[in-house]
């Protein structure tokens, strides 16, 4: 089985890793963990395709620890049970990282069950999450972790890698057939028995199966270059597979023309081949086309765009917290907030495969439900009052008069309980927001 192109090119070193200066630079966190082998748990907040995952390998690589790789997706407890055992009966002296990637995705229970053995330092883990890791990891675990923010690539760092790609791909050569020379891999700063040395192009490891890496040259044209750039938004990983996929399904074609097209570019993500990205914009065309169809009360077809990103393997929570805003911005019954909130719940402690399920039974009932944005609206026009005029003094007479000198500037004077007069600031006196629906 090939070794997929993100995988054989995944930087082992610092030196070698690209993006997130704020972390690896000298003197920044990161590198200073590593030259002082001083490691703790930690989570990575970022975007994804922005080095988490690799970042955590390279840190135990370093450092020199064993390395459990796990994603929350597919893992449990009971892997982590068999890795707790295994640290306790002393079969990794040296010491080890548990990764949890889209631990996000871990429910308070399986969360839980890490706490202790974090807090006593049986686990050393690193965390990777797309989601804000306030809200979507325990308070608990939380504390006792250091949250370390990834950004997400910029055009210039998305660049060098379409730069390492071709050179991999075509034997050394980026755009404009300006050779990089392969340089050495470095060890790590203050890193015993890290990986050797080794000649690569910009001391890449091999290992992607025979394609174009023994052609002479190999070139981009400056228009599919800026096209790529834009498309990555920022996602290292998206720019590799597109790439590692024109190259499976257009090697010949690539070798015989010695450069890649914009056209070919573009024929390739549009081949059936290439997998739904839910970082990409199906991601947010299908979300889209979810909550329109709600909004139109068609049952069906909500239903058909909630089983697309269930099958594609879409974060439940995603889909819960859409139609939890949807429950308050669209619905005109305070019950269908109860339902959300309720199905968000049932999303947050069963998960997949039975959250469907939930899923599904709520966004039948949202569909169904009468609807009315007057509250949404309303609301709105508030703000953008509020935007546009700022602060406005309020109404002496709505002020509380706390002390003696408050009440003798008039704080309170004339308030009454349930008074029909506007009670908005004086500039905005008389102006309506909310419009009943008939």
């Amino acid at each position: 089985m090939s070794i997929p192109l993100a995988d054989s090119l995944r930087p082992s070193t610092l030196d070698e890793f690209i993006g997130q200066k704020h972390l690896v630079a000298k003197g920044k966190p990161i590198y200073e963990l590593i030259a002082g082998k001083k490691v703790f748990s930690m989570l990575f907040w970022g975007p994804p395709g922005c080095g988490k995952t690799t970042l955590a390998r390279i840190i135990a690589d370093a450092v020199g620890l064993k390395f459990f790789a796990l994603s929350a997706v597919s893992a449990g407890k009971n892997d982590l049970k068999e890795i707790v055992k295994s640290i306790k009966a002393g079969i990794y002296p040296q010491g080890s990282i548990v990764f949890l990637d889209e631990i996000h995705r871990f429910n308070k229970a399986q969360q839980d069950y890490l706490l202790p053995f974090v807090e006593d330092g049986t686990i050393t883990l690193i965390g990777a999450t797309t989601e804000n890791p306030s809200f979507e990891v325990i308070g608990p675990l939380l504390s006792r972790c250091r949250v370390f923010v990834l950004n997400e690539l910029t055009d210039k760092e998305i660049e060098d890698i379409v730069d390492r790609v071709l050179e991999h791909l075509g034997g050394g050569v980026s755009t404009g057939g300006k050779r990089t020379q392969g340089v050495a891999r470095r060890a790590s700063p203050g890193v015993e028995g890290s990986r050797p040395a080794v000649k690569t192009p910009q001391g890449l490891p091999g290992g992607h199966p025979p394609g174009l890496r023994d052609q002479a040259e190999l070139k981009i044209e400056p228009a599919a270059r800026t096209w790529l750039v834009n498309l990555s938004a920022g996602d290292a990983r998206q720019v590799i597979n597109l790439l590692d996929n024109a190259n499976q399904l257009f090697g010949a074609k690539i070798k015989k023309e010695g450069k890649i097209s914009l056209d070919l570019l573009k024929t390739t993500l549009q081949s059936p081949y290439l997998r739904y990205d839910k970082a990409g914009e199906e991601h947010y065309n299908t979300i889209s086309s979810f909550l329109k169809s709600m909004r139109a009360s068609n049952v069906d077809a909500a239903l058909y765009y909630l089983a697309r990103m269930v099958s594609a393997g879409e974060d439940p929570l995603f889909i819960a917290r859409r139609m939890v805003v949807f429950a308050s911005e669209d619905v005109a019954t305070p019950t269908a907030l109860v339902v959300a909130n309720a199905v968000f719940r049932a999303c947050e402690t069963i998960g997949y495969p039975e959250c469907q399920e939930n899923l599904a039974a709520g966004t039948v009932y949202l569909c169904l439900a009468p609807k009315d944005r007057s509250a949404y609206d309303a609301y709105m026009k508030a703000l953008s009052d509020v935007k546009q005029f700022g602060n406005l003094p309020i109404p002496l007479n709505l002020r509380n008069p706390v002390t003696k000198y408050m009440k003798s500037w008039g704080y309170g004077k004339g308030y009454e309980k349930y008074t029909t007069e506007s009670l908005l600031p004086e500039k905005l006196k008389g102006k309506k927001y909310y419009v009943k629906k008939k």
